[in-house]
């Protein structure tokens, strides 16, 4: 299992990121807020690929498509919170106009 290389692709038609690991598919499902911000409301990552870090490279996937994208995101989804407590770093693509008790 190769991390790195695993490509997170956004499909736009069924508002989620995905990335395929070992044949299986892993997803942060989202909501367009504005034209510039997306909030994260899901994470699904196969049973069997739980605890080897395919979570944490999809969303880490994800915050960089946001940041290339110029785009905002709120972190709706506990385990999207949970990675961002422990990579503050990419507090930078976390909206500023918006916070999670909007919604």
């Amino acid at each position: 299992m190769n991390l790195t290389d695993a490509a997170i692709r956004d499909n736009h038609h069924r508002h989620r990121f995905e990335m395929e690991t070992d044949g299986k598919l892993s997803i942060v499902v989202y909501q367009n807020v504005d034209d510039e911000t997306l909030a994260l409301t899901h994470t699904e990552v196969d049973p069997s690929l739980e605890g080897k870090g395919v979570g944490s490279r999809l969303v880490e996937g994800v915050l960089a498509y946001a940041e290339q994208h110029n785009l905002k995101i709120v972190p709706l989804c506990p385990f999207v919170a949970a990675y961002l407590k422990r990579h503050p770093d990419w507090n930078r693509v976390v909206s500023t106009a918006y916070n999670t008790s909007d919604f």
